[in-house]
């Protein structure tokens, strides 16, 4: 009977010490601990276009936000803060890009280059750090090739009903010059009749 006594009482102790551990781990990182939340992970942009990247964070600490944006032409750093310090905004993205309190940063004036991923670091500074991504996709404004489109359209119409108006006008003077130009010629004819019926 001794025997299972004993087993039940280091049993008792290995789950003693687990426990108490755990509970440490989760003291010591009761004052840290940082969490992220992207509501809108897929962005779809066009060209010229202000976007925001939206993020809300929270730590119980002083955080460290860093944004990265990588696509086929490379990874570049865009901007990092600490919350009530300093921001370092990439010269890159220098009249740009505007960071707020939350996390989010706003990018101005969107080009084709700027499509690709986004990646936040939010780092407590008590080592804590989360991670989030968001995508962002750029496209080139239709509307622009039919705007050109219909002012080219515009512009020959234009062209076209000026000069239909020349013409017209043109026809006009024609008929007029014509009939001046009979008109004499029927009045010299008459005075050529009367001369001959004079000189008989």
């Amino acid at each position: 009977l001794m025997r299972p006594l004993q087993g039940c009482r280091g049993h008792g102790v290995v789950v003693g010490t687990v426990t108490l551990c755990l509970a440490a781990g989760w003291a010591l990182q009761t004052p840290g601990g940082v969490s992220l939340v992207v509501p809108q992970p897929n962005i779809n942009a066009t060209v010229a276009q202000n976007i925001l990247l939206s993020v809300e964070y929270s730590c119980r600490g002083v955080a460290t936000i860093e944004w990265k944006h990588v696509s086929s032409w490379g990874t570049t750093k865009i901007v990092e803060w600490k919350s009530g310090n300093y921001v370092n905004i990439s010269t890159v993205y220098k009249d740009r890009v505007t960071t707020f309190e939350n996390g989010s940063i706003q990018l101005l004036n969107v080009g084709m280059r700027d499509a690709g991923y986004y990646f936040i670091t939010v780092t407590e500074e008590y080592g804590t750090n989360t991670y989030g991504t968001i995508i962002v996709n750029v496209y080139e404004i239709i509307y622009e090739d039919l705007h050109f489109v219909a002012v080219l359209f515009a512009f020959l119409a234009a062209v076209s009903a000026i000069l239909i108006c020349f013409m017209w006008l043109c026809n006009k003077s024609l008929h007029l010059f014509q009939k001046k130009a009979t008109h004499k010629l029927t009045a010299s004819t008459t005075e050529e009749i009367e001369l001959e019926t004079i000189e008989c």
